[in-house]
């Protein structure tokens, strides 16, 4: 009987439109970041422009989990949907984090290993941004979404190959008198590492949702 009085009850439609303009910023710290790691002069442009995204993307998930203790009737359960916004959201800290230790370390040049990190974290997002639009029909995108999750599953082993690959020639190219150059790189490698196991965590947030709603 509830779940049928449920089921007529409006349900606030704008956790949508929150969750996709988060997924939008995103999609645009992984851009940032990804432009962040053809190294120079743009370093800290992109930087900033990753701190301003990472701002207004908190901005988004505080929106949300006001929404969820004021909202009655919810698309699907309130720990999943702060769960889900949670998960988007420690993504695009991740980045910020990344962009802070580059900062620190004053670093401007970066390795091919370390773009092409960067280029799986742009599409991871894209997936995650595509996966995210698709919520809002879920039974009817069931079949989609497991295909998208399954992709950003696919995307972080790729980026961890490229990690331990990057790692290995850290080691050989690294002067055993320059410490620092490999604590630096070791580092940097390890926020991209990062950034791509957020992004598999918002997957696996949005392949339980889509468990527990089919």
């Amino acid at each position: 009987m509830l779940s049928w009085f449920q089921a007529l009850m409006p349900k606030e439609e704008a956790f949508f439109d929150h969750f996709n303009e988060h997924a939008d910023l995103l999609v645009k710290g992984a851009e940032s970041l990804r432009k962040l790691l053809d190294g120079g002069e743009g370093v800290e442009v992109q930087c900033a422009a990753i701190m301003a995204h990472e701002e207004a993307a908190d901005a988004i998930a505080h929106r949300v989990t006001l929404a969820v203790r004021k909202t009655f009737i919810t698309p699907f359960d309130r720990g999943d949907i702060r769960g889900l916004i949670n998960s988007m959201d420690d993504a695009i800290d991740q980045m910020q984090k990344t962009a802070k230790a580059i900062l620190l370390f004053e670093a401007k040049t970066f390795t091919h290993q370390m773009r092409e990190m960067g280029d799986e974290i742009v599409e991871a997002a894209a997936v995650t941004r595509k996966s995210v639009t698709l919520l809002k029909k879920i039974n009817h995108n069931a079949a989609e979404l497991g295909e998208l999750t399954h992709k950003v599953i696919e995307l972080e082993d790729r980026s961890d190959r490229i990690y331990d690959e990057g790692m290995r020639a850290l080691v050989r190219s690294t002067p055993k008198s320059d410490a620092m150059a490999y604590i630096a790189g070791a580092e940097i490698y390890d926020h991209l590492e990062k950034v791509m196991d957020r992004f598999e965590d918002v997957a696996d947030r949005i392949s339980g949702i889509l468990t527990e709603n089919l």
